[in-house]
C-alpha cells in the first residue's frame, strides 16, 4: 500500500558548467544571512552602531565552521580514518558533517576576537545574535535532507521521508529527523524573542536561553537518530553534550541574574557621549556652550571702563575739589 511520504532530492549538487552548486552550502549561507540580518537588527533596537554584528561575523562565522567540522571529524574519526578510508574526505565539509557544539564553542572564540577588536561586550552581542543563530540551524538543517543524511528510525508516518538506497544507508521511510530540529530551532528564536522582551535579558541571558532550550529539543531528536555514533552508558555522545551544556547554561543563567541584573544600557562604549545617531545631543552641547559663554559675557560688559573708574563721584559726604576751600572756611 502506498503511503504519504517527504521525498528526498535526486541530487543535492546541481552543476552549472564545472562550478558545483551543493544544496547543503546553500542551506548554511542563506542560514548566515537570517543570523546576521535579524542580529543587525537587535543591535541597533539595544543602542549599537549598524554593521557591528556583521563586523564581528566575519571573525565568528570562519571559526564556527572550522570547529562544527572539528567536532563532527573528532566526534566520528571512523569515518575518516582507519582500515578503506580516505582522510582527506575529513576536509570536504560539502559533504556535510557539521557539530553545532563546535561550530558554537570556536564560533564564540572569533566572536570575541570581533568584539576586542570593536571595544564591545561579547555577552551583549551574543545577546543580539542568539534568535538568529537557533533560525541559522533552523535554515541548515535541510541541508541534511539534500543529502539524505541524520534521519531517525523506520517510520510509515504520513510525514516520512523517503531515503534512497546509497552508502552506508538503505532504502526506506524514516522519521525526519532534521525536520523536526529544524521546527525546534524555529520555537527556540521564537522564545528567545519573547523572554528578551518581557524579561528585558542581558549580560549573556538570552544567549544562555537559547542554549538551554536548544538541548532540550537536541536530546530527544538525537535519541531517534540511528545514524553511526558513539554512545556512552548506551546513550549517544550527543545525548550527554546536550545534557551537560544545558545545566551549564541553566546555572549561568541563575548566576547571572543575581550577579548583574537587568540589561547593558550602553553596548558600544564608543556611542557615550559622542553625540546621538541623528545628531540630536549636538544641539544640547552647543546650548549649554552658548549658555556658560553668555554669562561670561555679562560679566565683561558689567565691567567698567578704565578711563570711567578714574573719574571721581560726587556725594553729599565727598565734596569736590572745588568746594573743598569753602568747607575749610566755614
Amino acid at each position: 500500500m502506498d503511503i504519504a511520504y517527504i521525498p528526498s532530492p535526486s541530487t543535492g549538487v546541481i552543476h552549472l558548467g564545472p562550478i558545483p552548486l551543493r544544496g547543503y552550502a546553500f542551506c548554511i549561507i542563506i542560514g548566515v544571512f537570517v543570523a546576521v540580518w535579524l542580529g543587525n537588527r537587535r543591535w541597533i533596537a539595544r543602542g549599537g552602531k549598524p554593521g557591528t554584528v556583521a563586523d564581528i561575523a566575519v571573525w565568528a562565522v570562519p571559526f564556527g565552521l572550522v570547529g562544527g567540522r572539528l567536532y563532527h571529524v573528532i566526534t566520528d574519526y571512523q569515518l575518516y580514518f582507519g582500515e578503506g578510508r580516505n582522510w582527506v574526505d575529513a576536509f570536504k565539509i560539502w559533504e556535510g558533517g557539521l557539530g553545532i557544539w563546535g561550530a558554537i564553542a570556536l564560533g564564540a572564540v572569533g566572536a570575541w576576537i570581533g568584539c576586542r577588536l570593536r571595544g564591545i561586550p561579547l555577552p551583549a552581542w551574543a545577546d543580539a545574535l542568539a534568535p538568529g543563530i537557533a533560525l541559522a540551524q533552523a535554515c541548515g538543517r535541510w541541508g541534511n535532507w539534500f543529502n539524505q543524511e541524520l534521519y531517525g528510525r523506520a517510520t510509515d508516518l504520513p510525514w516520512a521521508v523517503q531515503i534512497t538506497a546509497g552508502p552506508n544507508r538503505d532504502a526506506g521511510t524514516y522519521h525526519p529527523t532534521f525536520l523536526y530540529e529544524s521546527l525546534w530551532c524555529v520555537g527556540v528564536a521564537l522564545l528567545v524573542i519573547w523572554a528578551d522582551r518581557r524579561f528585558k535579558l542581558g549580560h549573556g541571558r538570552a544567549f544562555a536561553l537559547y542554549v538551554a532550550a536548544y538541548c532540550v529539543g537536541r536530546g530527544w531528536i538525537e535519541y531517534m537518530r540511528v545514524d553511526e555514533a558513539h554512545h556512552i552508558l548506551g546513550v549517544r555522545l550527543n545525548v550527554w553534550t546536550s545534557i551537560v551544556v544545558f545545566v551549564l547554561a541553566v546555572v549561568y543563567l541563575v548566576l547571572s541574574a543575581k550577579l548583574r541584573p537587568g540589561r547593558e544600557t550602553v553596548v558600544e562604549p564608543d556611542r557615550e557621549g559622542s553625540g546621538d545617531k541623528d545628531g540630536d545631543d549636538a544641539a544640547p552641547a552647543d546650548a549649554d556652550t552658548a549658555a556658560e559663554a553668555k554669562p561670561s559675557d555679562a560679566a565683561d560688559a558689567a565691567k567698567p571702563e578704565p578711563a570711567e573708574a578714574k573719574t571721581p563721584v560726587l556725594t553729599k559726604d565727598a565734596p569736590s575739589e572745588a568746594e573743598a576751600p569753602e568747607a575749610g572756611k566755614r
